[in-house]
């Protein structure tokens, strides 16, 4: 089963015979290195999987009624939450990149087709019949369809037809939110009153204009809430649309009898954990609802219980307007172990990462080195440059010592992947400045669980934060990271050098996997003083910001600061901000919610 790979939910697969898939797809890789890293990810996930068992078996002989009592109350409180105000609309382009070459040549309309070489990124209806789907190994595929015929990918020429499309999604929501090259979020509340007309006519007009204007086909989902919508978007693929009515019993019996995998955020390797205890629908999440966040933690367990009622956002706002948390790009080759070669590889991804953070205004106080090796083993590294970083010169200078470092600890290391990102962002675009002189933060609080969603309030509104969040975006990484493992399978099929993989907003998010993943990373506080990243260490930190405070930062900021048109202070007034006359509770008492806000989410 783990070898379906991550698309095995897509449109069109419903009548395919998975395992015969799973038979071609295992007689094809079995001997691998691929197919060994596979074997060995199984292992580990069925040995966590025995862990979550016994643990669950344990809990059965203990009185859980106030973690029962607990989850009630909670699932009380959400459903005093539940909006059904909202029309919140899905678009997804059907088979965009096989949509868009078939325009070029009608000759593939009638015939399986797909976009991709060395692994697919898209495929017709007519292949899908057979099997073959996005993330799969090319020769695969021809196996599975040996008429297959494969096209090589040409961005250009997608990017210019997206664009034509959210040219007609901006007509009905001037604010849609793209979520990938091939898909959007749209709130036609405001159109249908002006317009007055029923929100499935708006969808099935919107659906013509594509049609009519684009030469393509969209599908489309209709709800309360972006959740839903995303989901109801994939039942009457391709070329059509499903709406679920905005009412609570419609909406909860829509949840009841759906896959777990079919959630957004809810990868393979949470579906065999929720499958493990007995979740296989969402309706079986209500019973198991006291073992949940002792079993996978408090974030899992929100989540969870969002997805048994069906809530999910309903603020939809362009993608630019949400919190970036890193900017990366990383480059897939043949082995290599040459250190010049390496070393050339390693400053070609440094340019390559300079004109991604010039295109997205940011430089980055953290610099992540990723590498895979030949044994398909991903390692990652991290350093704290003195400064924020982007240029060229600068991210190959920090991440050349982090390589040498791999060098010295792997002999004959053989590389599969590079890869460079920048994490801790900062905004080279002009912004407001706080007191301090520096720029004001816009990260979320993340500490404890949130009773009902968190906000953030700024100079644009309220900006809804939903537990689901940080699933998709690890479900996403999961995905994409599968998908650069299957590309392994095509050992025969030259993978292009200078290939570069991003994500489909054009950076890699930077999110911490579930389970035993999260602790490799190193987590890191951001300094309130300097905004520079440290240790997660209370001592550590706290003789940290000492430092920055005697170091005058305040003082050489209000010095820098042109006078204001108010009364003179006093030297009482600004007594306060003296390192060692200021009360030791002060500072506490501001950092301890910073310490909250910095907790690592916990998943397993």
């Amino acid at each position: 089963y783990h070898l379906l790979g991550p698309s095995l939910t897509k449109a069109g697969q419903d009548s395919v015979d998975q395992q015969k898939v799973s038979e071609i797809i295992y007689n094809a890789s079995k001997g691998s290195r691929y197919f060994t890293n596979e074997e060995h990810k199984d292992k580990n996930l069925t040995q966590k999987i025995e862990r979550i068992l016994s643990r669950k078996r344990q809990l059965e002989r203990v009185d859980l009624a106030s973690d029962l009592r607990r989850a009630d109350e909670y699932i009380t409180e959400l459903e005093l939450s539940r909006d059904l105000s909202q029309i919140i609309v899905h678009i997804d382009c059907d088979a965009f990149y096989a949509a868009v070459e078939e325009l070029d040549r009608p000759e593939l309309k009638d015939v399986p087709m797909a976009v991709g070489k060395g692994v697919l990124t898209t495929c017709n209806y007519h292949a899908r019949k057979f099997g073959c789907r996005s993330g799969m190994a090319g020769f695969v595929a021809m196996k599975l369809c040996p008429e297959l015929i494969c096209l090589p990918l040409n961005f250009e020429k997608y990017t210019a037809k997206a664009k034509e499309v959210r040219e007609i999604l901006a007509d009905y929501d001037p604010r849609f939110e793209s979520a990938s090259i091939d898909e959007a979020y749209l709130n036609i509340t405001q159109y249908c009153e002006d317009q007055e007309m029923d929100p499935e006519d708006v969808v099935n007009q919107l659906r013509n204009e594509v049609s009519e204007r684009c030469k393509i086909t969209v599908s489309a989902g209709i709800a309360a809430n972006a959740k839903i919508a995303k989901i109801a978007s994939n039942r009457n693929k391709p070329n059509g649309q499903f709406k679920v009515a905005s009412d609570r019993n419609t909406i909860l019996a829509f949840m009841r009898d759906l896959p777990t995998r079919k959630i957004n955020g809810i990868g393979r390797v949470f579906e065999r954990e929720l499958d493990a205890i007995g979740i296989k629908v969402c309706g079986d999440i209500y019973p198991q609802r006291a073992y949940l966040s002792k079993l996978f933690g408090e974030k899992a367990f929100q989540f969870l219980m969002h997805c048994y009622l069906g809530l999910g956002r309903t603020k939809v706002q362009p993608a630019h307007e949400y919190e970036r948390k890193s900017v990366g790009t990383e480059s897939t080759f043949r082995d290599m172990s040459d250190k010049t070669e390496l070393r050339e590889k390693l400053r070609w991804i440094a340019e390559e990462l300079e004109k991604d953070l010039a295109r997205t205004h940011f430089k980055g106080r953290t610099l992540v080195l990723k590498v895979k090796l030949h044994t398909y083993e991903v390692l990652t590294r991290q350093t704290i440059p003195p400064k924020a970083v982007h240029t060229a010169d600068d991210l190959y200078t920090y991440a050349l010592p982090m390589m040498q470092k791999l060098e010295r600890e792997i002999p004959g290391m053989k590389l599969r992947l590079m890869g460079l990102r920048c994490t801790h962002l900062v905004s080279t675009k002009k912004s407001g400045i706080d007191f301090f002189g520096l720029r004001r933060a816009t990260s979320l609080p993340e500490g404890g669980p949130p009773p009902l969603k968190s906000t953030l309030t700024d100079d644009d509104g309220e900006w809804e934060v939903w537990p689901e969040a940080e699933f998709e975006d690890a479900a996403r990484q999961e995905r994409q990271d599968e998908m650069n493992e299957l590309e392994r399978l095509s050992q025969e099929v030259p993978v292009d050098d200078a290939h570069t993989q991003r994500g489909s907003r054009g950076y890699e998010p930077n999110v911490a996997k579930r389970g035993e993943d999260v602790e490799k990373q190193e987590e890191l506080w951001d300094c309130p003083i300097c905004s520079r990243p440290q240790k997660a260490n209370d001592q550590v930190f706290n003789s940290h910001i000492d430092h920055c405070l005697s170091r005058q930062t305040i003082k050489e900021a209000v010095q820098e600061t042109p006078p204001l048109p108010v009364k003179t202070t006093t030297p009482s007034s600004v007594r306060p901000v003296a390192t060692k006359g200021r009360p030791s509770g002060k500072r506490k008492a501001n950092v301890s919610g910073f310490f909250e806000r910095n907790k690592r989410p916990f998943f397993g």
